[in-house]
């Protein structure tokens, strides 16, 4: 029973890393819709992207030949993470442009959005890119299905419950904007290499993406108590 606890955790704690790069990523693209439309893309995105996980989890508890090669050396998973990491690192680039030369504002003056339903459709295809690998490792770990399937629903509740507090804290915030599109490149590359068979310390990538926050959020804060600071010399 302690073994099968551990295991359930562990499975819960893998989610929740892998959730982060979703929180990212679905941040990104629901900015692209109108604000209304956002937290409504946000929830469907997820609860589909959840769906879209179990079914990847039936599938590859019966079939085995995700992982063997069917093109050269390359297998189902191989492609799949160098078509996903690709995609990502083109939709990462593409929105730091956005970004930096003001394209959002210039989309919203000119009422060009992307639309509802291909905003819904990248969550749930970006979503089986991270999924791939989470899914194989959790099948590795256990093979009881209900406590495969009771992790990842209960990670993704979680996931629901705070994509919207820190999309809407990313959004707000440029230079964290374009933090989180940095991660999302660097996240990119390590898809995109594990497809060739070149395996990434999940360590290297998080790691420096975790400093690199807090120095910006320090940076924030200094920021905000400098203003304070100033606006209280001049009511003097």
């Amino acid at each position: 029973m302690a073994d099968l606890i551990g295991v359930f955790a562990l499975i819960i704690g893998l989610e929740l890393v892998l959730g982060i790069d979703n929180i990212l990523v679905i941040t990104i693209l629901v900015s692209r819709l109108d604000e209304k439309y956002q937290n409504k893309a946000r929830n469907i995105g997820l609860a589909l992207a959840m769906v879209g996980r179990l079914v990847l989890l039936a599938l590859l508890l019966q079939l085995t030949e995700l992982t063997n090669p069917v093109f050269m050396d390359f297998s189902i998973r191989d492609i799949i993470l160098i078509v996903g990491g690709l995609f990502l690192l083109y939709k990462a680039v593409k929105e730091i442009h956005h970004t930096v030369e003001l394209k959002d504002e210039e989309d919203l003056a000119n009422n060009k959005k992307s639309t509802f339903s291909s905003v819904i459709t990248q969550i749930v295809l970006l979503d089986i890119v991270f999924s791939v690998d989470s899914v194989i490792t959790a099948i590795g770990l256990t093979d009881i299905v209900w406590v495969i399937i009771t992790a990842v629903v209960l990670s993704y509740t979680l996931i629901l419950i705070f994509a919207k507090p820190i999309g809407d804290f990313i959004t707000e915030n440029p230079a964290l904007k374009i933090l989180a599109l940095s991660f999302l490149i660097s996240i990119g590359i390590t898809i995109f290499m594990e497809g060739f068979h070149k395996e990434v310390p999940k360590a290297y990538i998080y790691l420096p993406m975790g400093f690199a926050l807090l120095v910006e959020l320090l940076q924030m804060r200094y920021s905000k108590n400098r203003a304070q600071k100033k606006e209280a010399i001049k009511k003097l």
